[in-house]
Parts: structure tokens; C-alpha cells; sequence
């Protein structure tokens, strides 16, 4: 098992629009493993690159009886329908606020050996896919959120015991895809 720790709120490669994977090599294998693998320790239902410290466009998801990986991800909605629920992050840990998405979606992209994939969503897993696809372009589920929530949300999240000195120390890496950070 490689579980690796996941960076939390605060931390500048969560707000970093992360970059297209152009290898489908052993690197992005060990990647989606890591992913995985901490996921499952966190009890999450998906995990996105950027919160292991990686600027690469990747995410794991285990929701809803689905599971897997995206590489390179999109997603588009497939109706006008859309569900207000609960919504929590591993990036910040223990909270959870109501948050509007999409209901029903289809999210496309490849898998870590470079094959199609699709995968069709509603209800959490199409939040899920939502809301890892939005760590990759740099956005937090706080963004999504009213203005009155959102207000309340930082105010716990200041409150929060882990969120004093919330940003890791980050050991630099030769990899340039991986955000100079392992």
C-alpha cells in the first residue's frame, strides 16, 4: 500500500489548475495506485492528484458501486436536473456544508493505459465526478457554495484543529509535472 498524505486546505497546489497527462508510463501507473490507496485508507469516495501534491489531470472515485480512475477528464450534464446535498472534501477533513451540482452526468476521458473511458453518473457519483474534475482545474466545492454558506464554511474551517499550519512542508521533486512537490 502507498498511501501518501493528502494536502489540505490552504495549500497553493489545491488552487493550481493542473496540467494534461501526455505519458501514460509507470509514473502515472504508481500515480493512480497512490490515489487509490489513499482513498480507501480515507474512507473517500474519490481522490484527486492535486491533493496528493501532483499537478497532473487524474482522479480515483469508489462511490455508489462504482469505481475507478480518469485521466484527463471532462464531464457535461446530461439534463437540467440538479440535487442539493451534503458535500465534504479529504482536503478538509470532518466538515461538510449542502452544495448544488449537476444530478445526472457523463464524464469522459482515458484510463492510465491510455484507453477510452466513460462513465455515466447520477445522484452521488455524479457529484463525485463534479467535484474531482473541479480539484483539477484548481476550484474547491467551497467555491460552489451560497454566499451565506460559504461565509459560515471558512469561519469552521478557521476553527478547525488541523487548519493551523495547514500547509505542508514540501520536499521538491525533479519532476516538473509534479508541481516541484512530492
Amino acid at each position: 500500500m502507498t498511501v501518501q498524505p493528502i494536502r489540505l486546505f490552504g495549500d497553493p497546489v489545491l488552487r493550481t489548475p493542473a496540467v494534461e497527462v501526455v505519458d501514460f508510463d509507470k509514473e502515472l501507473h504508481n500515480l493512480v495506485r497512490d490515489l487509490w490507496d489513499t482513498m480507501e485508507s480515507q474512507g473517500g469516495a474519490g481522490l484527486a492528484a492535486p491533493q496528493l501534491g501532483v499537478g497532473l489531470r487524474v482522479f480515483t472515485y469508489h462511490c455508489d458501486g462504482a469505481e475507478g480512475h480518469l485521466v484527463n477528464p471532462t464531464w457535461v450534464a446530461t439534463d437540467d436536473e440538479t440535487q442539493l446535498g451534503e458535500e465534504g472534501c479529504l482536503s478538509i477533513p470532518g466538515l461538510y456544508w449542502d452544495c448544488v451540482r449537476a444530478r445526472n452526468v457523463v464524464a469522459r476521458g482515458w484510463n492510465m493505459h491510455g484507453e477510452p473511458v466513460q462513465v455515466e453518473g447520477t445522484d452521488l457519483l455524479a457529484r463525485c465526478l463534479q467535484h474531482e474534475t473541479d480539484h483539477l482545474d484548481g476550484v474547491l466545492f467551497l467555491d460552489k457554495l451560497d454566499a451565506a454558506t460559504r461565509k459560515a464554511a471558512m469561519k469552521e474551517i478557521r476553527q478547525a484543529d488541523w487548519f493551523e499550519g495547514a500547509v505542508p512542508t514540501i520536499k521538491q521533486s525533479p519532476h516538473p509535472l509534479f508541481g516541484g512537490a512530492v
